[in-house]
């Protein structure tokens, strides 16, 4: 948010978006890196490189954001695959937080990095 909300193409360091946030930087980093091998992201290296956003921020879907950082959403043990119940023949309740999970990620689909900034 803090990078789309600069203008257009402009760089901004991970030591500016760290001291605005109060983030530490090597969090930061973290997440910079996560988010541009995404695309969401574009990073310059060099002197006078920083990062900027990698598509424009009406084209960026925050549930698509979300997807893409987090690893899996294993609420529950058999969305993992490793399932270890005596219930996972019959469970009805896997398919009612998939429908959840669903419900959540199409409800941040909705809306673009440029709506909620």
């Amino acid at each position: 948010m803090y990078i789309a909300s600069k203008e257009s193409g402009e760089l901004c360091s991970i030591a500016e978006v760290s001291k605005a946030q109060k983030l530490s930087e090597a969090h930061l980093m973290k997440i910079t890196h996560q988010l541009s091998l995404a695309g969401w992201l574009e990073t310059v290296r060099g002197k006078g490189g920083g990062i900027r956003l990698g598509k424009p921020a009406n084209k960026i879907k925050v549930g698509d954001v979300v997807l893409s950082m987090e690893s899996g959403f294993n609420i529950v043990e058999c969305f993992s695959g490793s399932v270890n119940c005596k219930f996972a023949q019959n469970c009805k309740l896997a398919g009612v937080i998939d429908g959840a999970l669903d419900g959540f990620i199409k409800q941040l689909n909705k809306y673009t990095l440029a709506d909620i900034i």
